[in-house]
């Protein structure tokens, strides 16, 4: 039987590899949310190419805003793949402390 530490170190590695491969395997245009988004908003037919000037983070006038801190899981234009393996090691490393946080707190609870 595996130990609960070496299952996350295993699983850290296979994040770390998978998201530094997919940096170099991932489609440069592939964002089906954002295709979503233009369909929903009228922008686009559902099956037909995204327009040039087709905006999908045009949620509405007066509702949500937001800047991403890595957006487009990058750290900019001038960052290359270099920024994006960055911006991936990082979303790991922060899905990692949330996922360890939370579990380790549900287990205090679970404990007392």
């Amino acid at each position: 039987m595996i130990d609960n530490k070496t299952f996350m170190i295993a699983g850290l590695i296979i994040a770390i590899i998978v998201g530094g491969l997919a940096v170099f395997l991932a489609s440069g245009d592939p964002d089906g949310l954002e295709s979503t988004a233009l369909y929903v908003q009228g922008e686009k037919e559902l099956t037909g190419p995204s327009p040039e000037d087709g905006d999908p983070e045009a949620i509405g006038g007066g509702t949500f805003e937001y800047e991403a801190p890595l957006p487009d899981y990058s750290t900019g234009e001038e960052g290359g793949k270099t920024g994006e393996i960055l911006a991936v090691f990082v979303g790991i490393l922060v899905m990692f402390v949330l996922g360890f946080g939370a579990t380790k707190l549900l287990a205090s609870k679970k404990t007392s």
